[in-house]
């Protein structure tokens, strides 16, 4: 069933000011720099006194539209587009982590992420806190008064892991730190971050959004629900409260690095918008049906999806994000080898990275995406050599099936 409420949000967000035409798309406002009428005007719009746009790499008015978009239908207080879903996490990190903080987070990460977290941030004297993220007792034993954030994926890649975002949310207000959560997997169509108690979502916009992988992007959604008093490094800034973290991101983080959103991206990402529910329900029906088909196809070892009454995290999967978590599982084969094999036998299905293209789309993630860690690494973080990801896309489920099949043989 699709969200009408969600639908309805979406549709009816006005125009930051209305088109002299009349267009019933957002124009695009591919110009670096805007024109002021008087140098009073100017001077107030960097002052940030007025909402006026100065220059594209800070402000741009289709971008913005977009950020708008994005609010009306999460209820988030503020949205930053950035130029993709990693320099969204790196400008949400920038803001909150200094030398001789903590991020307490988990080894089941998406492999640049976790990259960024063990190897670059490290240089700059952020340390990093490994632990179990469905054990709250664990994640409290890991927080003390230097831990700048907890940061997690909501349902992890490839491990496809579960938390209980709740309960997390519940710890880390009560500890004064800000819950932070990667929510790529599962798009605002199907649940609310919000509503579960997240303090900062993070989207690779790239993915569901795009409408069919036509664009890099990322979000960094600020719900306005964290006492950034509390803050270590945001707290300096409390005639900004309750919007601390956005007055950090937007005054100094993102135009001090760089990485806001092109103009051309924020508009094709504010079509893929219009389509999301519809594009989504088609992809996370598929992608039940076809892990249910394949839980009992020979060769396959076991099929990893959330959304399977059999599989560990089910229940709490299903109270968090209802009946499909999700247009993307797992499914393990007997070898390294025959995953290699069974790459190479598909005809239909697209030997390809990425996530929740209009494609579907298989990959072995130890072999590329972990391709460059160690074996020890690799363990760590639960990456087998024995996994298929398959990211579904919007063809015939019956189709996919058939050529997963036949691979298989």
């Amino acid at each position: 069933m699709s969200n009408p409420q969600f639908n309805q949000q979406l549709f009816s967000t006005p125009y930051p000011k209305k088109d002299a035409y009349g267009a019933l798309q957002i124009p695009l406002y591919h110009s670096v720099a805007f024109e002021f009428d008087t140098a009073e005007a100017m001077e107030l719009a960097f002052l940030c006194k007025t909402a006026d746009h100065t220059y594209s790499r800070i402000s741009n008015p289709t971008v913005q539209f977009f950020e708008d978009r994005i609010a009306a239908i999460t209820g988030a207080a503020s949205v930053t587009a950035l130029s993709s879903g990693m320099a969204a996490i790196s400008n949400a990190i920038m803001a909150l982590a200094y030398s001789g903080s903590n991020i307490v987070t988990s080894r089941h990460l998406f492999g640049n992420t976790y990259s960024l977290f063990a190897s670059t941030l490290k240089d700059f004297g952020v340390s990093i806190r490994f632990c179990d993220l469905t054990d709250v007792a664990d994640v409290e034993r890991n927080i003390d008064k230097n831990t700048c954030a907890v940061f997690l994926e909501i349902i992890t890649n490839p491990q496809l892991e579960v938390a209980d975002l709740q309960a997390l949310a519940a710890l880390t207000s009560r500890t004064g730190v800000p819950l932070i959560a990667d929510t790529t997997v599962v798009p605002f169509c199907a649940f609310s971050a919000k509503k579960l108690g997240v303090n900062i979502e993070i989207v690779s916009s790239t993915k569901y959004i795009s409408g069919g992988a036509t664009s890099l992007g990322g979000l960094i959604i600020d719900y306005g629900n964290f006492d950034w008093s509390k803050s270590p490094k945001i707290n300096l800034l409390r005639e900004a409260q309750p919007s601390a973290f956005t007055f950090k991101i937007k005054r100094e983080i993102h135009r001090n690095l760089g990485a806001y959103m092109n103009p051309q991206t924020a508009y094709m990402q504010t079509l893929g918008l219009d389509t999301l529910d519809l594009r989504f329900q088609k992809a996370a029906s598929a992608c039940l049906y076809l892990a249910t088909a394949l839980s009992s196809a020979k060769g396959i070892e076991t099929v990893n999806y959330t959304g399977l009454p059999g599989n560990k995290f089910y229940n709490l999967s299903t109270a968090q994000f209802g009946k499909y978590p999700g247009a993307m599982f797992t499914f393990d084969l007997p070898s390294r080898k025959a995953c290699f094999e069974f790459m190479n036998r598909l005809k239909f299905i697209k030997r390809a990275t990425n996530l929740f293209d209009n494609k579907t789309l298989a990959i072995h993630p130890e072999s590329t995406i972990y391709g460059t860690f160690s074996p020890a690494d690799k363990e760590k973080m639960n990456v087998s050599p024995k996994t298929i990801r398959l990211s579904v896309g919007l063809e015939e489920a019956d189709r996919l099936l058939e050529d997963i099949r036949q691979a298989l043989q």
